[in-house]
């Protein structure tokens, strides 16, 4: 469904509703802040006939606002701005972008005919072009009443998981509670900022104009094939539901690039890994931050996959995150290793699950969410994990060039297990 007729009725700037003059003024990036380059991790969270009447539209105007306000003094840093140098964020209380925008077609359209790269049209701002903001929300009003709220948090400053403990803080004051974990913003004392001559934290792989994004969905029956699919029958050991996907559609990956041009390509396989519990001690969810690492599986083919996966993500241990703290660059390693097995190209697959995360919790008070959507990630060989709103099936967002994409699309092994598109 294209989303050509977008009417932005107004944008404003809201701050934090009392000074954050308690907090640091220059707040200090992590060594893992340092990492990553400036793009936005970003969802947009539809719900059907909320404003069908022009009193509940203001009502729920004024009521986001007022949460995010308040949700501000918690997120201080995320009302700053980001400053040249990339290593503070100054926090100066200028607040956030919140736009408002009419969407002139039924909230259903969207939902039975999703495309990705239309739906960033409910976001903000393009998720790589803004650098200095950290956070921006759109509110969208569809012609049934219905809403879809597009939010853009700052991956420079903090995860996916930090992107859900806004959300979720931020529902939850819009609720009217008054209990909630308040975030910690301590990541820089353990993990310090370090000089990094040399290292440019950009995505080489980003090509905007070449790059396709689709999403495939895969129900609770055919998830459960393929977990059978790759089951060890030698240990009983079956995979999870994530380790068995990415497996899946790693090797429909592998089949498009062709098994006659493989020679010269090294194959791996990352995963994104929290390192909260694997720190000594553990922090708690509520740790803001890019407290995350990366899991290198590089897959052959005469040993169990799924185990090589598994084992690759155990070694993401507490003495490996000690490696992080005294300045280990996770991301170089893909240099490193390319070096090291003498191959022209390095093919990879990065899979981010978001699954078993609270997606669908984000209630601001007319209840959750009728689908948590991702959209036109624009990162080349990515795969994001989503739960289908039943949570028992995955949405897989693929994004790849276009020449690849048209190759996996027309897959018959991979469209075996793919399951209708549409949301309703």
């Amino acid at each position: 469904m294209k989303l050509d007729n977008i009417e932005v009725i107004s944008k404003e700037m809201v701050k934090p509703s009392s000074p954050t003059v308690g907090q640091p003024h220059h707040y200090r990036l992590s060594f893992l802040d340092q990492l990553n380059p400036s793009l936005f991790n970003h969802l947009v969270y539809f719900y059907p006939r909320v404003c069908d009447i022009d009193t509940n539209k203001i009502n729920i105007t004024v009521r986001l606002k007022h949460s995010i306000s308040d949700a501000l003094v918690y997120f201080y840093p995320l009302a700053g701005r980001m400053m040249e140098d990339q290593l503070f964020v100054d926090c100066n209380d200028e607040g956030i972008p919140f736009v408002e925008a009419r969407v002139k077609c039924k909230l259903s359209d969207v939902l039975n005919n999703p495309v990705p790269k239309e739906l960033n049209k409910l976001l903000p701002f393009g998720i790589h072009g803004v650098k200095e903001l950290l956070l921006g929300i759109q509110f969208n009003v569809f012609d049934c009443g219905g809403i879809g709220i597009g939010v853009c948090v700052s991956h420079k400053v903090g995860d996916a998981l930090s992107f859900f403990s806004f959300v979720k803080t931020w529902a939850a004051i819009a609720r009217g509670e008054t209990k909630f974990n308040a975030p910690n913003f301590e990541s820089a004392l353990l993990f310090p900022p370090r000089e990094l001559p040399g290292f440019s934290p950009t995505i080489s792989q980003l090509e905007k104009d070449q790059l396709v994004t689709k999403r495939f969905v895969f129900g609770a029956t055919k998830v459960e094939e393929i977990r059978r699919k790759y089951a060890d029958n030698s240990t009983q050991t079956r995979p999870t539901r994530v380790e068995a996907l990415s497996v899946f559609i790693w090797e429909r990956l592998f089949t498009a690039v062709g098994a006659d041009s493989t020679s010269n390509k090294l194959f791996l396989i990352c995963h994104m890994v929290n390192i909260r519990p694997r720190i000594e001690p553990p922090l708690p969810e509520s740790s803001y931050g890019n407290l995350y690492s990366v899991a290198l599986t590089f897959p052959s083919m005469e040993n169990n996959i799924v185990s090589q996966m598994r084992d690759s993500i155990k070694a993401v241990n507490s003495e490996y995150v000690k490696k992080l703290q005294d300045g280990y660059n996770h991301f170089e390693r893909f240099r490193d290793i390319a070096e090291i097995y003498g191959k022209d190209e390095i093919v990879s697959l990065g899979v981010t699950s978001l699954c078993r995360f609270p997606l669908y919790e984000a209630d601001f008070g007319w209840g959750k969410p009728v689908w948590a959507a991702s959209g036109d990630r624009q990162i080349k060989n990515t795969a994001v994990f989503l739960d289908t709103i039943t949570g028992d099936g995955i949405e897989a967002w693929v994004t790849l060039n276009e020449e690849m994409m048209v190759k996996l699309d027309s897959d018959e092994e991979l469209l075996a297990y793919v399951d209708a598109k549409k949301i309703l």
